[in-house]
């Protein structure tokens, strides 16, 4: 009566945390029509731009300059390559930069010294040579994170770009078959990507930009390449400025490109597949084996032991 009792508290507590979750799921999280208006509405700048451009960032940005000219030199930052990866990455706003830089230097001073200051309350026993290698590693290390944080939003961002181009490209074939040039058919398509891809769109919207300035067409599409850094859309740069050029179909060459770049990115889905029982190789053995190898042979186990017991001990 006991378990019963156990197995029937074990089921209410189990629905009620079901329900809970549910209504909260549907009471916090946003739906189809708040995600849609969000898109629409919503400022057009990354999170990180919003917030170190926004009035009450001003003053800090004041105080961080020069920690960032101690990391930065202005002359060899209008040919380094980091600038593209910020590019890249969609933060195009200097005071990224000026962020980036402070964020190094500080990180690269203020880590040690907090290792410093752990290792005099707790590891002051310890030997010198100890402290030394965690304060050294702890520098390398403040200095190394505001970079894998920057390739992180590279990758996801040109992740976020591959998957959206095939899309892209059917709109502005479309727009093209149906008669809008090309630069017009740009600027519909970037207007129309918001939803699904708003990195996209931001590009889509440069590249108008730059065309509506006076900016030559291969021009605009080589800096619209360079920003994005993926080499499939190097590919159809170059190929609508082929197009351009020699005054080939444009919507032809688009619809062989988004059914390239539809293929490379099942193959990517299919490689990924291949890869995933080799990936759970390990998990299974470490994990899930032990567990199961318990249960199963578990009560077989105390049920030998308690057989062998009185034969194995002593008269």
């Amino acid at each position: 009566m006991r378990s019963f009792y156990t197995v029937l508290f074990l089921a209410v507590i189990f629905t009620l945390a079901v329900t809970i979750a549910y209504v909260a799921l549907n009471h916090w999280m946003p739906t189809a029509l708040d995600k849609r208006m969000a898109t629409l509405f919503a400022p057009k700048l990354s999170p990180v731009v919003q917030a170190i451009t926004s009035p009450l960032s001003r003053p800090v940005k004041r105080w961080i300059e020069p920690l960032a000219s101690a990391a930065m030199n202005a002359e060899s930052w209008l040919t380094s390559p980091l600038r593209i990866r910020f590019s890249n990455a969609g933060l195009n706003s200097p005071n990224v930069v000026t962020l980036y830089f402070a964020s190094k230097t500080l990180l690269t001073f203020v880590l040690p010294l907090l290792v410093l200051l752990f290792g005099f309350s707790t590891l002051w026993h310890f030997n010198v040579s100890l402290l030394l290698s965690l304060m050294l590693v702890a520098s390398a290390s403040g200095y190394y994170v505001p970079n894998v944080l920057l390739s992180h939003w590279v990758k996801r961002r040109q992740h976020e770009l591959f998957r959206a181009f095939p899309d892209a490209l059917d709109l502005l074939r479309v727009c093209v078959e149906a008669g809008l040039g090309l630069d017009a058919a740009v600027e519909r398509v970037g207007r129309e990507m918001q939803i699904e891809s708003e990195a996209l769109a931001q590009e889509f919207s440069l590249l108008g930009l730059e065309l509506r300035a006076g900016a030559a067409r291969p021009d605009a599409l080589r800096n619209l390449a360079l920003r994005i850094g993926l080499d499939d859309i190097d590919a159809l740069v170059s190929m609508l400025i082929q197009a351009d050029r020699f005054g080939t179909s444009v919507g032809e060459s688009l619809k062989v490109h988004s059914e390239s770049l539809r293929t490379k990115r099942r193959l990517i889905a299919e490689e990924a597949a291949a890869k995933l029982p080799v990936k759970i190789l390990m998990p299974l053995i470490f994990c899930v084996f032990p567990a199961l190898l318990t249960v199963l042979l578990g009560p077989a186990v105390i049920n030998v032991a308690q057989m062998l017991m009185p034969t194995l001990s002593p008269p």
